[in-house]
């Protein structure tokens, strides 16, 4: 992790978001004291297409049109 200091932080900073953002973390201090961290947002993990679709069909099964169909709904809520 590097530092850099308030000032160069302040003139550079569209340089250092780049270097934020291909994974490197960057320490800002004032008076060589640490103040700030840039680092990249934590990426929340990919769920597979396969448990999705499995969570799209629990779901279907919860809740059931019961004889409704979808014009029918549609129409209803245009009057």
């Amino acid at each position: 992790m590097e530092s850099v200091g308030e000032y160069e932080a302040k003139t550079h900073f569209p340089k250092l978001l780049e270097r934020v953002s291909k994974g490197e973390r960057i320490t800002i201090t004032r008076h060589g004291v640490p103040v700030a961290v840039l680092l990249p947002p934590e990426c929340p993990p990919k769920t597979s297409p396969a448990k999705i679709i499995d969570e799209l069909r629990n779901f279907r099964k919860q809740f059931r049109l019961d004889g409704l169909r979808v014009q029918e709904m549609i129409e209803e809520g245009r009057r």
